[in-house]
């Protein structure tokens, strides 16, 4: 049920919408497909993020992490800068608490994505 408030209430889709037309930015350049497929998965995490959690995948590498450094000084902060504002700002109200703290979980995903993966939580 919150994911569907979450959807229209919490900005979902107005996340997923950004997400993804930052993947489409990184697949059109070509040296930047990594960052794409990692929007994507930012674009999917952000629909639902309810139930669902972000955890290491087991195959990333040295590469993962170098490339999490460039995506940390190119859109990382002020990605997760803007999950932290958007956060602090739903938490004003006491309706608006799951979502903030839904936009904080999205903080470590929107600044280190590459080499994790969204699994569901138990």
């Amino acid at each position: 049920m919150l994911n569907v408030l979450w959807l229209i209430f919490g900005g979902g889709i107005v996340l997923a919408v950004s997400y993804g037309i930052a993947a489409l930015i990184c697949f059109v350049l070509v040296i930047t497909i990594p960052f794409g497929v990692a929007s994507l998965r930012l674009a999917v995490y952000s629909l639902w993020p309810f139930g669902r959690t972000l955890v290491p995948k087991p195959g990333a590498g040295v590469a993962s992490g170098l490339a999490n450094v460039l995506w940390v000084v190119l859109a990382g902060w002020w990605l997760a800068l803007s999950h932290i504002v958007a956060g602090i700002a739903l938490c004003v109200t006491i309706i608006g608490i799951p979502f903030g703290i839904a936009n904080f979980k999205l903080v470590p995903a929107a600044f280190w994505p590459l080499g994790r993966e969204v699994v569901g939580t138990p």
